[in-house]
């Protein structure tokens, strides 16, 4: 955990990549996607913890048809800044068996963490799995899962804010950063 002051001077430092508007108007393109293609299926909607908090957040209410909601809980990161083994830390409490399934998270970056989700839900049994992510890294190295739904591309920097951290802090800024190059 990072100090106060030290957040602070992060921001301070950090380079404004995506405004609230520009968040606002993603999140509602990609709701109006979902809807066209999913609206009818009754799907179960797992949230990815604790990153796609605030997209979930945003999202769902936007979401104007009949669904399930549950979350789901593996990370590679951490409070760190560089990816490490997965670990699972909740796995989904609704029964995903015979499901179609729509999973959110906040950012598509190297793609292991959620390449390794869509094998699980599909072990259990989804009838189909489908993926929204806030954004998309554009890290110039082919990932091993693409998502079905895109809010925005990033580019290949350590971003936060929009439920993105840095050391654990700033989750909760309404637009994107990116921390300044050294």
């Amino acid at each position: 955990m990072i100090s106060a002051q030290e957040a602070s001077d992060i921001l301070d430092r950090a380079e404004l990549v995506c405004s609230a508007e520009e968040v606002a108007v993603a999140v509602r393109r990609l709701a109006g996607e979902i809807k066209a293609s999913l609206g009818d299926a009754h799907p179960l909607v797992l949230s990815v913890m604790g990153g796609a908090v605030v997209f979930s957040g945003q999202l769902l209410p936007q979401l104007d048809f009949p669904l399930d909601f549950d979350y789901i809980h593996a990370t590679r990161y951490g409070n760190e800044t560089t990816g490490n083994a997965l670990q699972w830390k909740v796995m989904p409490k609704e029964n995903v068996a015979g499901r179609v399934v729509l999973v959110l998270d906040d950012i598509l970056d190297e793609g292991h963490t959620l390449a390794a989700i869509r094998e699980k839900i599909l072990e259990l049994g989804a009838k189909s799995f489908h993926c929204a992510v806030f954004s998309d890294k554009e890290t110039g190295h082919p990932k091993p899962i693409r998502a079905d739904f895109v809010g925005i591309s990033l580019p290949n920097r350590y971003v936060f804010g929009f439920g993105m951290d840095v050391r654990g802090a700033w989750r909760n800024l309404p637009a994107i950063y990116a921390l300044k190059k050294p």
